[in-house]
């Protein structure tokens, strides 16, 4: 049940980011859920895979590199599904970043944590 809460707040976050930045379009609530899958899936699989093998450009940018990698895979996925586009590199490194925040603030707000249980 939290795995099906926890897609659907990353949806919900992904709808809301069209009206952050003119350069990230989300067609339908369908596109959103489908992109929160492929992102889940990109970030369980392919960016730890990043993160090692940069691992020496990350220690010598003191992990601000991580944020590279974030926005790549953002924009990787953008230019993959249709329904869903990032304009280019910068704007996935910001749509990056607000999506986490947002998606982070919607789980902080409609989950309750397991440990108060």
């Amino acid at each position: 049940m939290r795995l099906v809460a926890t897609w659907i707040i990353n949806a919900v976050a992904l709808l809301a980011l069209p009206y952050v930045f003119s350069s990230i379009n989300v067609d339908s609530f369908f596109t959103a859920l489908l992109v929160a899958v492929v992102l889940g899936l990109v970030n369980a699989l392919i960016r730890p895979v990043l993160i090692l093998l940069t691992l020496p450009a990350t220690i010598l940018t003191l992990g601000l590199f991580i944020f590279v990698i974030n926005g790549l895979l953002f924009w990787a996925v953008g230019s993959l599904l249709p329904g869903f586009h990032v304009d280019g590199f910068w704007a996935g490194v910001f749509g990056a970043i607000v999506f986490s925040l947002i998606s982070w603030a919607l789980s902080s707000l409609l989950m309750p944590d397991r440990r108060a249980e």
